[in-house]
Order: C-alpha cells, then sequence, then structure tokens
C-alpha cells in the first residue's frame, strides 16, 4: 500500500466499512476505494453471530486488499462503544524544583496513572482531559510550561479483550496484515468532530445507531464520561412491526416515510406496497407509535445525564450524529423538546461525505492519519 494511505476497518452496528484513502487539502480525503457490508451487529456487549460477522470481514477485507494494491502494513479498526468503557485517573507527578515540562513526564504521568484492569478488559488509548500546573494553571498540552508539578486528569478506554481477540483472528484468517491498530470510536469522534473550544467548555455527543448507541460528555481531549446502551432506530421500526402486526422491512419504510413535524389530519395515509401486499395506515398512527419509540430512547439518554455527576450540563447542546439520524425525519426536534436542550447535529466536512452516517468512517479515518505521524510508520 502506498506510503500516504491508510486502511481503515469501521464496525458498526448495522455495518462493517472497510476504506483506503490519502489526506486531501484543507483537512479533506481521498477515498481510493470504498466497501460496506450489511451483518447481524452486535447488542449487549457481544456479537450477535461470530460466524456472520468473520464472513463479512472477510468480504469488506478482501475489497480493502484490492483498493491497497493487494498489501496492507497497517490496519486501523474501530472499537466500538458497546465493547468499551472510560476510567478516569487523576494522579500528580512532583520534580525536585521548577523545570521545563517535556513529553518525558507526560509519559511518566500516564504510567503513573495507569488503572488497575478487570479480567477481560485491556487498554486501547489514553488521551487528556487537561493537565494542571503548580500554579493551579489547567492546560491541555504542558509540553514546554515550568512547573515543579505535573498533575493530570487522564482517560483510558478500555475494550473487551473477546472483541480485540475476535476481530483479530477475523481479519488474520483473510488477510496478511502487519499491524492491526485499534482506536475507540468514542475517542476518534471525539477529536474528529468537535473542535478543540468546544470540548474544552465540555460537550455532549450521542451516536445513534441502527442497534446500539452511545452518550459521552467530552472535556478537552479526552473523555469524561460515556454509556453505551443497545437501542437504536432499529427498534423503534421492530416497534411498529409488533404494534402493526407487519414484516420488518416494511416497518422500515414506515420509520423512513413519516415526518414527526407534519401536521396532517386524521384522514392522512401512508402507504406501501411490498411481496404483493398493500399496506396502508393512518399517518397520526405511525406517528405517535414512531414519538413513543423515540420518548423511550430520549429516557434513556435523560438516566445518562443524570448518571454523570460532574458538573451541571443541563444546558448544553447535544451533538447528534450516527446513521441512525437521517431515519426519522424529525428526530432532533423530538429529542430537543423532551430534553429541554438545544440540539445540534455534526457530521464530517467533507464535500458528498457531510452526513452523520459516515461520522464514524471519516473520524477513524482521521484518527489514523494522527497515528501514522505519531509513530512515523509513514
Amino acid at each position: 500500500m502506498r506510503n500516504k494511505s491508510v486502511a481503515v476497518l469501521d464496525i458498526r452496528s448495522s455495518e462493517i466499512c472497510g476504506a483506503v484513502a490519502e489526506k486531501g487539502v484543507n483537512n479533506t480525503f481521498i477515498i481510493k476505494g470504498k466497501t460496506a457490508s450489511e451483518y447481524d451487529g452486535y447488542a449487549e456487549g457481544e456479537l450477535l453471530d461470530i460466524d456472520n460477522f468473520n464472513k463479512v470481514i472477510a468480504e469488506v477485507m478482501g475489497s480493502v486488499f484490492a483498493s491497497s494494491g493487494g498489501a496492507i502494513r497497517d490496519l486501523f479498526v474501530s472499537v466500538p462503544a458497546e465493547f468499551s468503557e472510560v476510567r478516569l485517573t487523576d494522579k500528580v507527578l512532583s520534580f525536585s524544583g521548577s523545570q521545563g515540562i517535556t513529553r518525558r513526564h507526560i509519559a511518566e504521568l500516564k504510567e503513573l496513572s495507569e488503572p488497575a484492569l478487570n479480567e477481560g478488559m485491556s487498554v486501547v488509548r489514553s488521551s487528556a482531559l487537561y493537565y494542571v500546573l503548580s500554579d493551579n494553571r489547567n492546560i491541555i498540552d504542558p509540553v514546554g510550561s515550568v512547573s515543579d508539578s505535573l498533575r493530570g486528569r487522564l482517560s483510558f478506554y478500555l475494550a473487551k479483550s473477546a472483541f480485540l481477540e475476535c476481530a483479530a483472528r477475523a481479519i488474520d484468517r483473510c488477510a496478511a496484515v502487519r499491524n492491526i491498530h485499534f482506536i475507540p470510536e468514542l475517542y476518534s469522534q471525539t477529536m474528529y468532530l468537535l473542535p478543540p473550544p468546544v470540548r474544552d467548555g465540555r460537550a455532549l455527543l450521542v451516536d445513534i445507531g441502527n442497534i446500539s448507541s452511545s452518550f459521552s460528555v467530552v472535556c478537552g481531549n479526552g473523555t469524561e464520561f460515556s454509556e453505551a446502551f443497545s437501542v437504536g432506530v432499529g427498534h423503534i421500526a421492530l416497534l411498529l412491526m409488533e404494534n402493526l402486526n407487519i414484516p420488518y422491512d416494511v416497518a422500515c419504510h414506515f420509520v423512513k416515510s413519516v415526518n414527526l413535524n407534519a401536521k396532517g389530519g386524521f384522514a392522512s395515509v401512508e402507504e406501501y406496497r411490498s411481496g404483493g401486499k398493500f399496506y396502508s395506515f393512518r399517518s397520526s398512527e405511525l406517528r405517535d407509535i414512531i414519538s413513543e419509540g423515540l420518548d423511550g430512547f430520549c429516557g434513556i439518554l435523560e438516566e445518562c445525564r443524570q448518571a454523570y455527576s460532574g458538573k451541571d450540563i443541563s444546558s448544553k447542546t447535544i451533538y447528534l450524529t450516527g446513521e441512525g439520524i437521517g431515519v426519522i425525519r424529525g428526530l432532533t426536534e423530538r429529542i430537543s423538546s423532551r430534553l429541554v436542550a438545544p440540539v445540534e447535529v455534526i457530521a464530517p466536512k467533507v464535500p458528498y461525505y457531510d452526513k452523520p452516517q459516515f461520522s464514524s468512517l471519516f473520524s477513524l479515518m482521521a484518527a489514523a492519519f494522527d497515528e501514522k505521524i505519531k509513530y512515523s510508520i509513514f
């Protein structure tokens, strides 16, 4: 693979996407090849069908290999929030006197801060919310500052070892990749989608998927709080299916066709023909069921918001992203009204890919390029 390219594998709850890209101008990307395949996904911290997962990994990696010219030295793989957790540490490194802070000091503080791990968990990344100097100044990058101590409030991103091992085995079966680098989705989306001024003042990021979603509180260059939960827009289609006794694919159609902001009267109907059968329902009935499902989703988000024990975040803007955003028309307004908070949809600022459904992929690519620079593996 050409040295200026990266190869990535983005694992979501509804599909797996592989891509090879080069860095363009103005923080854009040049996609050399991309393929995505649906699969059974994951829920409750487990892959639903490992054989299906392995099969789709093989299909996607075949396309990635073709796009890379048949050789991949480094593959960057996302770790979904469903398989992750964040552990916060707060440690101080003291010096005998004032001195300039170096990268070596930061590495020592990171080593001092390493959390004890529960069995079955592995550290895949760490980052700093902020550092504190001896004069009590908070700072994001302390290198070059003079202090007689360095305190660090760090995020350690942990992942289920079983998931890491399963993904690595699936990749090894179908591709001769020299190095696999796992990057937490929580970290990559935070750093790519939210600019530093937004992160520094704390921000709320909600990723809405098909089967799994996540809520996180971001601060500085780290994640202060995170919760993943196995509910997404696919569950709202399931609610329609059960209430109306219709096939799942028909329910998915109605979820996408109904506009929650519409003011249609009692006589307004939505119609659809599938598999030789004709389906017709009052628009108001469909809106009521979809709204009920969204209200349940908002209830989970409120529980997450209440579970955060730091500074008051009740008035903070909620930034929404993920492939579930474009499915339900009126979703953002419903979430905003139920949580009584401003809501903003965020997506990559890349032509043709400026939609929330591409947020995880482009966040992973951005993190992959940063990783290549950091370790000089060009």
